[in-house]
């Protein structure tokens, strides 16, 4: 039996995907449940949906535990997934975003890379070491399975922080993309190969193939280079395949989020290219209204005990994760992990996303290689950001922050390097004790 401990399990929604996903394994069905959250109502109303989804998949003897004391939780544990938010949408996601409006800049995500993605792994860095470090007392083998952005930075900081603990960054994007990529081209998704590698958010379609009934594989990447040109594809999406048109090859994350981690997209006075390439600023905050409103409807329908919880399955990779590791079958995931000779031109050490193996024997990057250059030189923008904000997160040296912000492409474009430095001060007194001293 598995102990299955969720930390910011209050995030309800997506409690109920992963719980729905591994409990519909008939051989995990006996795993034991321990959610953590400092939110005693969003805690009470994950632990309903998790004994409902019991209850609909007919599991009369599911073991659930709902504590409000994380070291319990986190006892005897065999994976830990992280799914919290640190500082929550208020007052922490909104004061990522105002704060920077005051300087004329703009986001549209912010949790990855940018201003907004610097003070979120500020925030969130050290919570993560501190789950480590209860960890290494805890459950010393269990696997920390890391849903929280920004992954590539808590990545990086994780895993050079803490070597000892088993780690792995998840995310969606491989995945949603694929398939979106499946549909652009009338093709069915279960008929493609592909291979993808780079940092999270960043990563590129190196294969995007369609098996044949004769056996051979057509590279689909002349059509989609095709699309590009001609302006074929959702016009939502305008934003990836220029990239696609300029750089040869497709991300992994959307149009939306992509637009920030680059100089090329949002520019001030240049309404012009905002429109034209449709990107949508202050996203993000609109996005979290939404999932507010989803779990106050979730909440509402679990009010009435007679009405059925649907369990659909989802496209995370935790529950494959698990299964593999307690059953030993075999599975293929994408995991964020810690750059050790798997891309040559990168970084070492800095936080890559790869395919990985997955068995008994927990995860099993595959070395990658050199990428194309091209691309390597995108990410490497990215990652000059990242590497410094691991350093100040690391070390508490403000002068870390300063120069994250200035080598950020999308901040260093609107704003001169004096500016930047009075806007991360700003940002450090608005967090106030959400962060550490920083000296």
């Amino acid at each position: 039996m598995a102990k299955i401990c969720l930390v910011g399990a209050g995030s309800t929604v997506f409690a109920q995907n992963i719980l729905s996903d591994v409990l519909s394994n008939v051989e995990l069905q006996d795993s034991e449940i321990s959610l953590f959250d400092i939110d005693p109502e969003r805690l009470s109303t994950s632990e309903t949906v998790a004994r409902r989804i019991g209850e609909t998949l007919g599991l009369t003897g599911l073991k659930v535990e709902a504590t409000l004391d994380r070291r319990k939780a986190l006892k005897d544990a065999d994976f830990v997934i992280l799914m919290m938010q640190v500082g929550g949408y208020r007052p922490a996601t909104v004061t990522d975003f105002e704060v920077p409006k005051k300087y004329g800049l703009r986001q549209t995500i912010g949790d990855t890379l940018g201003i907004g993605g610097i003070f979120r792994a500020l925030r969130t860095i050290p919570v993560i070491l501190d789950i480590a470090r209860d960890m290494r007392e805890l459950c010393p083998n269990a696997l920390m399975m890391n849903y929280v952005n920004p992954m590539a930075m808590n990545t990086w900081a994780t895993t050079r922080a803490a070597p000892d603990i088993r780690y792995v960054g998840l995310c969606h994007s491989v995945q949603e993309t694929s398939g979106h990529l499946a549909r652009c081209l009338g093709e069915d998704i279960a008929d493609i190969d592909y291979t993808c590698a780079g940092l999270n958010h960043v990563s590129f379609f190196l294969k995007f193939e369609k098996r044949l009934a004769d056996g051979s594989r057509e590279d689909l990447y002349p059509r989609l280079r095709q699309m590009a040109a001609d302006g074929s594809f959702p016009q939502d999406d305008s934003v990836r395949f220029a990239v696609l048109r300029c750089f040869g090859h497709f991300v992994t994350e959307s149009s939306t989020h992509f637009s920030e981690y680059n100089s090329w997209f949002i520019k001030p006075g240049r309404e012009d290219i905002i429109e034209h390439y449709k990107v949508i600023l202050d996203q993000y905050p609109v996005w979290c209204e939404e999932q507010v409103a989803d779990w106050n409807r979730l909440r509402e329908e679990l009010a009435d005990p007679d009405k059925p919880l649907e369990v659909c399955k989802s496209n995370e990779y935790a529950a494959a994760i698990i299964h593999s590791m307690v059953t030993g079958k075999p599975s293929l995931i994408y995991g964020n992990v810690r750059n050790d000779r798997l891309i040559d031109n990168l970084v070492e050490g800095c936080g890559v996303e790869v395919p990985c193996h997955v068995d008994r024997n927990g995860i099993q990057p595959v070395r990658m290689g050199k990428l194309p250059p091209q691309l390597a030189g995108i990410m490497r923008s990215n990652v000059n950001v990242q590497e410094m904000a691991v350093e100040a997160a690391l070390t508490s040296r403000r002068e870390a922050i300063y120069q994250a912000a200035m080598l950020d492409p999308h901040t260093s474009a609107q704003l001169s390097l004096d500016e930047i430095v009075s806007l991360v001060d700003d940002l450090i007194i608005a967090h106030g004790n959400l962060l550490p001293s920083y000296q």
